[in-house]
Order: C-alpha cells, then structure tokens, then sequence
C-alpha cells in the first residue's frame, strides 16, 4: 500500500467532472449502484427516477468514466437525497464530499429549504459524510434494510436545512 500512495503522489488521478445525470446515465447509475449497494437499483429503476421532472441528479466523472453520482427528488420546498454512490476504487478521495456539496448547492437555487436522507445506521462513512455536511439525525427506523444474508438494519433518517 506504501507503493500505491507513492504512485498516487507520483501519477495523481485527475479531478472528477462533476455535472448534472439525465437518462442516458441510467445504464452507468445502475451498474454503480449494483456495486455498491444489497439490493442495487436496475437500469429501468434509474431511467424511471431519471426521467421524472422532480428528479434531480449530478455525476462524478473521471476521464469520461461515471464514477460516482447523487440522485434526490424535489417535493415542493423539500428534497430527499435517495442515493449517493461512489465507486470502490475511487473511495476515499472527497469524491462523495464534492457530489454532495455541489447537489446541496444547486437545491438551495432551486428554492429547496430542506433535505433529507435515510442511512443505515452501520454505514461509517456514509454518516461521517452527512454529519460533516450539517445533517442532523431527526429519526430512526428499525430493521429498514436487508443484507444480502436477510440481516435486519436500521435506518438514520436526516435532515439539513439549506435556507
């Protein structure tokens, strides 16, 4: 690992492209939310969220390869993020930090006073992420989600205020 950071530091990645997902991305969304996720999302699943008009979704782009996006659905004055994903090789690097912070942005300028978001309760950096962006846990679910070998988990639900 020694020799990777020395790599890293030698041949930095490029800076991700961060912009906004439509439809066409439906295909690259569910293969990364498949990575990452229990029970990951299909391609009809994403092009279904993608194509309504309250929809609203941005990407992480490296050299042309999707590697990250947040996805979240505008009701009135009210947002709920309902996923963000970062790919495995690409953790670690304030990928999920920029999405989120850049989504947050441009909800707050379309007029969006608050968001929420539902985590597992187990997932460190996920709630590292939304703690460090000024979500506050407002609520919890027991036994929301299901792993892979039908483990019960509880959800975080949270909440920021962007006005």
């Amino acid at each position: 690992s020694r020799m990777k950071g020395l790599f890293a530091r030698l041949w930095p990645r490029p800076a991700p492209i961060i912009d906004r997902a439509g439809p066409n991305d439906a295909h690259a969304l569910a293969k990364l939310h498949g990575a990452a996720f229990h029970r990951g999302w299909s391609e009809q699943e994403f092009d279904r969220i993608l194509i309504e008009r309250n929809a609203f979704a941005h990407r992480a782009r490296v050299k042309k390869q999707l590697v990250g996006f947040i996805v979240s659905r505008i009701a009135g004055d009210e947002a709920e993020i309902l996923s963000v994903a970062v790919a495995r090789s690409e953790q670690g690097r304030g990928i999920g930090q920029m999405l989120l912070t850049r989504h947050l942005r441009e909800l707050a300028g379309l007029g969006v006073r608050s968001v929420f978001l539902e985590v597992e309760d187990k997932n460190a950096p996920a709630r590292r992420l939304y703690d460090l962006a000024g979500f506050l846990e407002v609520g919890r679910r027991e036994n929301y989600y299901r792993t892979a070998g039908n483990e019960a988990l509880s959800a975080l639900v949270m909440r920021r205020d962007l006005a």
